[in-house]
C-alpha cells in the first residue's frame, strides 16, 4: 500500500462502500444530532450484520460447550467454533489448522511466546530485539520475561518519516538476539513494514520472528509462508469479528517445544495427582471454556471480508488514504504524524496550539470519531517529542464524503479554539 501514489484505478472505481455501509448497523447512528463519521477503525472495527447475527444464533440454536458432549448441541457447537479455525488457517495460508491457536487477542498470543516460548530459553546477557513503533503489547511483556531471566531489550531506530531504518535492524541481530518482535502495520503511523525482508535477515541467523498483525490482519493479504515468520498475532475485533477473540500461528515445530502457559481443562491428555501429559497443540495452548460465541462471530467475519475481497479492500483503501492524507495536510496548523512510503489507512495528526484530546471531544460534537492519547505506544510518542496525538483510522467502508465531513469539522473546532 503506497500512500504518494494516485492510486484511483479499475479495481477502485468498481469498488462501491455504500453497499457494505447497509451492512454495518451502527453505522446508521447520529452522534450529537449529526450522522456517525466512524474514523476509529484502528482501535476497533465496527461488525457487520453476518457477525452479530452469527453470535445470535450461537446462542438462540445451539449453545453448548466444545469437545466435551456427544450430544447435538455440543456436536454443533465444537463444529462451528473448529470450523473458524479451518477459516482462519486459509485466511493467513498456514499450513497446518493445528498451528492455529486461539486467543482472547493479540496480547495474550504475544504473552503465550512470552511465557512458553522464550521464559524457558532466555539467560542473562541474552536479548530482544524490538522496534521504535510497537505496541505495548509487543513490549510489556518481553520487559516481564527479561525482569525474571536476566535479558534485556535492544531497539531497532526509525526515521522521523516513520520508517524502520532496516540496515540497522539487521545491524542489531547479533548472536545474543534470541527473539525479534516487530510490527506489521504500526497501529499509529500506518507504516507497512517489510516483514519478509526482516525475516529473511532473522532466519539467516536463526532468530525466530514475532510478528503482531493487529493492524494488518483487516487490511492487507497475509500469508504466514510467504512472510517467512516464526509466529504471528492477529486481533479478531479489529478484523469485524467479535472482542476477546485472537490467533496465535506458530510454527508446528516450535509449537510441539512449547510448555503450555496456562493449565487447566481440555488441554490435557492424563492428569494425576502425579503427573499431567499434554494434548498435542493447538488444544495444549487452550485451556478452559473459549470464547465459543466470539469465535463463531469470527469465523462469520473472516468469510465477510473474503467474499468482498481483500485486494479490493486495499485497492479502494489506498484510495481513500491518499484523498485523506492530501485533504489533512491543507489544513493550516496539521502536523501529520507517519508519511511512510508503505503505509496503511491511519493517520495521526496533531493542530498547532490544540490538544489532542480536546480536538477529539471537540470532533465528537461533530459527530466524528477519532481517537487520541499515546494509543498504547509510549516510547513512540516520545520518539517524536509529544505525550499525545489524534489518529483517523479508515475502513472500506469508509468515503470521501465522510472524509471532507471530518475535514470541515476540523475547520469549525479550529475556530471553536482560535
Amino acid at each position: 500500500m503506497t500512500a504518494v501514489l494516485d492510486t484511483a484505478g479499475a479495481d477502485t472505481a468498481r469498488f462501491d462502500p455504500l453497499p457494505y455501509r447497509a451492512d454495518f448497523p451502527l453505522l446508521e447512528r447520529n452522534i450529537h444530532g449529526k450522522p456517525l463519521v466512524y474514523f476509529d477503525n484502528a482501535n476497533t472495527a465496527q461488525k457487520p450484520r453476518a457477525v452479530i447475527e452469527a453470535v445470535d444464533r450461537y446462542y438462540r440454536v445451539f449453545n453448548a460447550n466444545v469437545a466435551r458432549a456427544v450430544h447435538t448441541l455440543g456436536e454443533e457447537a465444537t463444529s462451528a467454533y473448529e470450523a473458524t479455525r479451518d477459516k482462519i488457517a486459509r485466511f493467513i495460508n498456514a499450513p497446518s489448522r493445528d498451528e492455529v491457536i486461539f486467543t482472547s487477542g493479540t496480547t495474550q498470543a504475544i504473552n503465550t511466546v512470552a511465557y512458553s516460548y522464550a521464559l524457558p530459553r532466555l539467560k542473562p546477557g541474552d536479548e530482544i530485539l524490538l522496534t521504535t513503533m510497537e505496541h505495548h503489547a509487543n513490549i510489556v511483556p518481553w520487559q516481564l520475561v527479561c525482569e525474571r531471566t536476566g535479558a534485556r531489550i535492544k531497539v531497532a531506530p526509525i526515521t522521523p518519516s516513520g520508517e524502520l531504518i532496516v540496515e540497522q535492524f539487521v545491524e542489531l541481530l547479533t548472536p545474543t538476539v534470541k527473539l525479534t518482535g516487530v510490527v506489521h502495520v504500526s497501529n499509529v503511523l500506518g507504516t507497512i513494514n517489510p516483514v519478509r525482508e526482516l525475516a529473511r535477515a532473522c532466519r539467516a541467523r536463526g532468530i525466530p520472528l514475532l510478528v503482531d498483525g493487529s493492524q494488518a490482519a483487516p487490511h492487507l493479504m497475509v500469508d504466514v509462508q510467504a512472510l517467512g515468520c516464526d509466529f504471528y498475532a492477529l486481533t479478531g475485533h479489529k478484523l469485524f469479528g467479535p472482542t476477546g477473540t485472537g490467533v496465535l500461528w506458530a510454527r508446528r515445530e516450535l509449537l510441539e517445544a512449547m510448555p503450555p502457559f496456562f493449565g487447566g481443562g481440555e488441554m490435557i491428555r492424563t492428569v494425576s495427582f502425579e503427573k499431567t501429559t499434554f494434548a498435542d497443540p493447538p488444544h495444549k495452548f487452550e485451556a478452559g471454556t473459549p470464547n465459543i460465541a466470539g469465535f463463531v462471530g469470527l469465523g462469520a467475519a473472516v468469510d465477510y471480508v473474503q467474499a468482498i475481497g481483500r485486494d479490493r479492500i486495499a485497492a479502494y483503501e489506498r484510495d481513500l488514504l491518499l484523498y485523506a492524507t492530501n485533504a489533512l495536510k491543507s489544513v493550516p496548523g496539521l502536523r501529520l504524524f507517519g508519511e511512510a512510503r508503505e503505509k496503511a489507512a491511519v493517520l495521526a495528526f496533531l493542530i498547532d496550539g490544540v490538544h489532542a484530546h480536546d480536538l477529539a471531544t471537540l470532533l465528537d460534537h461533530e459527530g466524528v470519531a477519532v481517537r487520541s492519547g499515546h494509543h498504547c505506544a509510549h516510547p513512540l510518542m516520545q520518539f517524536f517529542g509529544v505525550a499525545a496525538t489524534a489518529r483517523a483510522s479508515l475502513s472500506f467502508y469508509n468515503t470521501r464524503a465522510e472524509v471532507d465531513n471530518f475535514i470541515d469539522a476540523i475547520g469549525r473546532v479550529r475556530k471553536l479554539l482560535a
